[in-house]
């Protein structure tokens, strides 16, 4: 068996508008975009990158914003919440700053023995703030939020699956383990320092998700240069049908549809997104892999307004 995964390399969401989008993540949460691109799969619609000032695995929150998506519907087979880890004593910071920035939020409450924020960014996605005391050093110093209140990248996922146990048993052969239980939710984490941590909810009576904007398009797992071909042979023998390697520039993907319906990349680390652009120059423009670079014309003609 190849290596353990440490966790979650980087979830990719479906929004609506590109300027709200960015607006919401870089001002509101204070995220970094670290890189402006397109759907590789779809050159009519922005790719953006939100993450730590170098874009760290385990930090990046992505988005394809179609100016024209209809809502979703989250639901089974889906990643339902994606989970934000932020320091112990910033709860009522952020509840102050969701307030004052007209955020629909719920009530804050306790699982697990961890403080949860839930929130809903502009399009719905289900969003929440996982607040405790073993959190990385702060390494976002441009964030308009103060360096010992901002987020330090994923704590994890929620999976709302119509039954847990297969999908639960592909993330043993990844390296997770169950750490707790209770109702119909089943924690299990990694190794990792960031994004260790998916959560299973099954809810055989939820209704299937429909893709649209405040979706959850996939979930993206670490995985190492050297193994991913591995990986992809341990998929194949789980009984699922993972894609060949694609190159996306910036990280090597293989992808699969787990036995509960939700997409699930297996991404490598480098070459990382500083691999054309400089540090402190990440996501100021737009970047295409050199496989795009000679239709850039065409496609920055059909791409919405987007000022950053």
């Amino acid at each position: 068996m190849p290596t353990p995964i440490p966790g979650i390399h980087h979830v990719t969401a479906i929004g609506s508008d590109p300027s709200r989008n960015y607006e919401f993540y870089t001002e509101t949460l204070g995220l970094r975009l670290v890189k402006q691109s397109v759907n590789q799969d779809d050159v009519s619609v922005y790719h953006l990158f939100y993450a730590d000032h170098e874009g760290s695995p385990g930090t990046s929150m992505t988005f394809f914003p179609y100016t024209d998506a209809r809502r979703g519907q989250a639901g089974q087979g889906q990643a339902t919440d994606v989970a934000f880890l932020i320091p112990a004593g910033s709860v009522d910071f952020w509840t102050d700053r969701l307030d004052d920035a007209g955020v629909e939020r719920g009530e804050t409450h306790e699982r697990f023995g961890d403080t949860v924020i839930p929130f809903e960014d502009p399009d719905g996605l289900g969003l929440e703030l996982v607040a405790r005391e073993d959190v990385p050093d702060p390494n976002l110093p441009e964030s308009p939020v103060p360096d010992e209140h901002t987020i330090r990248g994923f704590f994890g996922v929620t999976l709302t699956l119509e039954s847990a146990e297969p999908t639960a048993n592909l993330l043993e052969t990844m390296g997770f383990s169950e750490t707790a239980s209770a109702n119909d939710r089943t924690r299990y984490e990694s190794s990792g320092e960031l994004g260790y941590v998916v959560d299973l909810l099954e809810d055989p009576h939820a209704p299937r998700g429909q893709p649209g904007a405040g979706t959850v398009h996939h979930v993206a797992f670490q995985v190492t240069a050297d193994e991913q071909a591995e990986w992809r042979d341990v998929l194949q023998a789980e009984g699922l049908r993972p894609t060949e390697i694609i190159d996306r520039k910036w990280f090597e993907s293989v992808y699969a549809r787990e036995h509960g319906g939700v997409l699930f990349e297996f991404a490598t680390k480098e070459p990382g997104y500083t691999v054309d652009e400089d540090l402190d120059e990440l996501g100021e423009r737009l970047v295409l892999p050199e496989w795009l670079e000679d239709r850039r014309e065409e496609i920055e003609g059909g791409l919405p307004d987007l000022d950053v």
